[in-house]
């Protein structure tokens, strides 16, 4: 069994920045963070969820998850859990999340909430080829625009391939069918991830929205190299991300402490142009002993 536990900081330096709820964001923990959002080639457990639920075969290891976010632009609060098993022949999650926010609003403080909650699942097709779903129920309300509010049901779909030990595709789709919200734009993505060594992982992603009048896009890339000490690891990651609908470019990255019973990931990421942005985010896991690994090339410190 595996059990980790997320602390997210996250510090916002808002100019002409707007804060939005955006779930295919606020759910990105430390690691896709570090690397630029980039792991819809390789992402694993919790990271899945919101990336690429193809992914969850990649390993095996059964894991509980909870985490707590913070953003100071619009007072927002996010907490997340979920439950993560990969060690059967359908790996799945399960999990909840919430944000609150309270925007300042021409001077009135204004409240809006999200609730979610659903499963994700993972498909191993044959040893190389990978195929994920995902549903989900979300209720959103803002009281600044009544109109805006919406609840309903989602889904999502993901592709991962193996076409070499050393390299990934990944290709995925969010809120594809279902309720409207502008909180759960539909988007689709896709990505390579690159394992040339045990100790260095490349990545690269981009990700389009596909709203009716938003075709805006997000693309981004990073790198993992692990520093190993006997029984340790300590992972260093760096990454680069720009989002041409809010014209900004961010730089990132994160470092970690891994063991065999335990292990730390903190990242940062700092907007160098457009609105100014700061996020740092951090986890805690504990874990106990691992089943062998079914996709031995996921990287990102798993």
């Amino acid at each position: 069994m595996r059990v980790r536990f997320s602390l997210v900081v996250v510090s916002a330096l808002v100019g002409s920045a707007h804060a939005e709820g955006d779930a295919l964001v606020d759910m990105l923990g430390p690691r896709a963070i570090a690397v630029g959002e980039a792991m819809r080639g390789g992402a694993t457990g919790s990271s899945a969820i919101g990336l690429n639920p193809a992914g969850l075969p990649l390993n095996r290891e059964l894991v509980f998850e909870g985490g707590y976010g913070y953003r100071a632009s619009d007072q927002a609060s996010l907490f997340g859990v979920s439950a993560c098993d990969s060690t059967n022949a359908a790996p799945g999650c399960f999990y909840y999340n919430y944000a609150g926010a309270d925007p300042d609003l021409g001077g009135t403080t204004m409240h809006r909430r999200t609730h979610l909650g659903g499963a994700a699942f993972g498909y191993p097709v044959t040893p190389r080829v990978f195929l994920g779903s995902g549903v989900k129920y979300f209720n959103f309300k803002d009281e600044a625009m009544p109109t805006a509010n919406a609840s309903g049901w989602n889904w999502d779909l993901g592709m991962t391939l193996r076409l070499t030990d050393i390299i990934n595709v990944g290709g995925s789709m969010q809120n594809l069918w279902g309720a409207e919200s502008p909180e759960f734009p539909r988007a689709a993505g896709g990505g390579v991830l690159i394992r040339p060594g045990s100790r260095l992982t490349a990545s690269f992603d981009a990700r389009w929205k596909l709203e009716d009048d938003d075709k805006t896009a997000r693309y981004g890339g990073g790198a993992e190299f692990l520093l190993k000490t006997g029984a340790s690891a300590i992972p260093l990651r760096v990454g680069g991300l720009h989002d041409n609908g809010l014209d900004a470019t961010f730089v990132s990255a994160g470092v970690g402490y891994a063991h065999l019973k335990g292990a730390i990931d903190v990242a940062g990421r700092f907007a160098v142009s457009g609105p100014k942005e700061t996020t740092i985010i951090a986890s805690l896991r504990l874990y106990g002993p691992r089943l062998p690994d079914a996709g031995a090339n996921v990287g990102f410190g798993e």
